[in-house]
């Protein structure tokens, strides 16, 4: 594998505990319930250091982008999915756009 290449997987990594640590804090109710409290911290943590690696190899705006975009519409869709936030035709339509902006940059910078 590519240096490139595993950027890019650890960088995905990253972002998939970005959802962990949103849905653990979500929980921990404003840091007044203990467990969800230091789930969300470390994994917060452990999704930052895993960027910053990430970073050695990639644009920054890009990574950061990716980012955020696959943590976003991870947490909205979990939310829809199991929190019983709304789930409207608009709302998926944004969430796709995010899609297609974090597609379109991995794209681009293969």
């Amino acid at each position: 594998m590519s240096p490139q290449a595993a950027a890019w997987a650890i960088l995905f990594v990253a972002a998939l505990l970005e959802i962990v640590w949103a849905l653990a804090l979500k929980q921990a109710e404003g840091f007044s319930r203990l467990w969800p409290s230091v789930l969300g911290s470390t994994v917060a943590m452990a999704s930052f250091a895993l960027l910053t690696v990430a970073l050695r190899q990639l644009p920054v705006g890009t990574a950061y982008a990716v980012w955020v975009g696959i943590g976003a519409v991870g947490v909205a869709g979990t939310g829809m999915l199991f929190l019983g936030e709304s789930v409207t035709p608009q709302r998926l339509a944004f969430l796709g756009l995010i899609v297609i902006g974090v597609v379109g940059l991995r794209a681009v910078e293969s």
